[in-house]
């Protein structure tokens, strides 16, 4: 589809750049809302303080902004450089990936359904006038994608909520079968759950059922407050490694600046005190669902629906969602008032 063709060619443009994320972002996101037609830029654009900001999800559903498929090509072309700003690049293949399986589903499924299977059904939304030293945010949403972003003062405030999805988490025929969007995601939380000593493998394992979903859905503001599992200062090393490749896996999906700049927090607020907890089956195909939880995150997957091949894999972050806990410290320093 054209929405997707040239995603990475644009994305690589801005890598290149090398500029600071936030005015990476500003910079792609004034280009795009200057390229709209005045229709198109009543649907993308709201302002900062409205309650859409805060409105997610991740499942098939009216969404306000403007979709790619309303779009020109080149207009396309300016959406896809807005997400290629704040994505990897391994991100942001999984990113469109994810936006190709809709036709894999429409092929599945048929087209009579309430809200169809269409990669262009992919929603961009403006909160507040992008700028270099503003305060601002954006979101690119639909079916299985929602990345949230908030900049405060032109800096980076927040990445979260970021959640990814896949269904089929396998393609299972056709041509393109054999893939797996979110295989890492998957991989490593079994092999960290395998490879742990029998006495911790048995505390990690909080219950033999999975749950239908994960449990913080679309929470506005994630909360958590089992805290059954194992701890990263309990783990051997090789163990402790694997979790760490895991987080970083779900960190990854964002550009290195803002990836790394979220480990250093979740260093700093204290690794040994972090959780890792599974439920459901150990076998590959059965039903599993696990978390990682920390002081400040969490980082949710599930793999239930269908037979256990429909994914849900989400990073939250449990007062800065939103960038809300910066925005509180913002305005207690009397900014923006």
């Amino acid at each position: 589809m054209k929405s997707l063709r040239f995603l990475a060619a644009a994305a690589l443009c801005f890598r290149l750049a090398a500029a600071d994320p936030a005015v990476d972002m500003a910079d792609a996101a004034t280009r795009f809302v200057a390229a709209l037609s005045d229709e198109q830029r009543a649907k993308a654009t709201f302002v900062w303080s409205d309650d859409e900001r805060l409105n997610w999800h991740f499942v098939p559903k009216e969404r306000k902004g403007v979709q790619l498929r309303e779009l020109g090509v080149a207009q396309q072309h300016l959406a896809q450089g807005l997400l290629g700003s704040a994505l990897s690049q391994r991100g942001l293949l999984k990113a469109t990936t994810i936006m190709s399986l809709e036709q894999v589903l429409q092929d599945i499924e048929g087209p009579k359904r309430t809200f169809p299977r269409d990669p262009g059904m992919y929603h961009v939304s403006i909160f507040g006038t992008p700028g270099p030293k503003g305060t601002w945010g954006w979101r690119f949403e639909g079916h299985h994608l929602s990345f949230n972003f908030t900049i405060v003062d032109g800096k980076v405030a927040a990445g979260t909520p970021a959640m990814m999805g896949t269904n089929p988490a396998e393609i299972r025929q056709g041509p393109r079968a054999g893939l797996r969007t979110l295989a890492a995601e998957e991989d490593l939380g079994r092999e960290l759950i395998t490879s742990l000593p029998e006495a911790l493998r048995t505390k990690a394992i909080y219950d033999q059922k999975a749950p239908d979903d994960i449990l913080t859905v679309a929470q506005r503001k994630a909360k958590l407050e089992d805290k059954r599992g194992v701890t990263l200062g309990e783990m051997p090393a090789a163990q402790r490694e694997l979790a760490i490749r895991l987080m970083r896996e779900y960190l990854g999906r964002l550009r290195p600046e803002i990836a790394d700049a979220d480990f250093a927090k979740i260093e700093k607020a204290g690794l040994d005190q972090v959780l890792f907890a599974w439920a459901g089956s150990l076998q590959k195909g059965d039903r599993h669902y696990y978390r990682i939880l920390g002081p400040t995150f969490l980082l949710e997957y599930d793999n239930t629906q269908n037979n256990a091949n429909h994914v849900h894999a989400v990073w939250r972050n449990f007062e800065n969602d939103f960038g809300l806990d910066v925005l509180a410290e913002h305005l207690k320093n009397g900014h923006g008032r």
